[in-house]
């Protein structure tokens, strides 16, 4: 299912959803990810200062993918940068 994430909370409640409907208390969550319950709880409530890569790492964790829906050109822009980087 695609779900718009236009500012942190969103994805906040993304992170909550995942968490409850696979049943595990915040504090087992935090414990498993390896972060701490506070950091877990600035996340799902949409504090915008969270630290990319534990974001990420929660996500992962909780098994959430994010895609990224942009423009034919960007996408075409960023293949190109790719395949520049293969050829190196």
């Amino acid at each position: 299912m695609k779900i718009p994430l236009d500012h942190a909370a969103a994805i906040g409640n993304v992170v909550r959803a995942s968490r409850k409907a696979q049943k595990i208390r915040q504090d087992d969550a935090a414990g498993s990810i390896g972060v701490s319950e506070n950091f877990l709880g600035k996340i799902e409530r949409g504090d915008e200062s969270v630290q990319w890569g534990k974001l990420f790492q929660v996500l992962e964790g909780l098994g959430v993918r994010i895609v990224v829906d942009v423009p034919d050109n960007v996408a075409a822009w960023l293949n190109e940068r790719r395949d520049d980087r293969g050829r190196s």
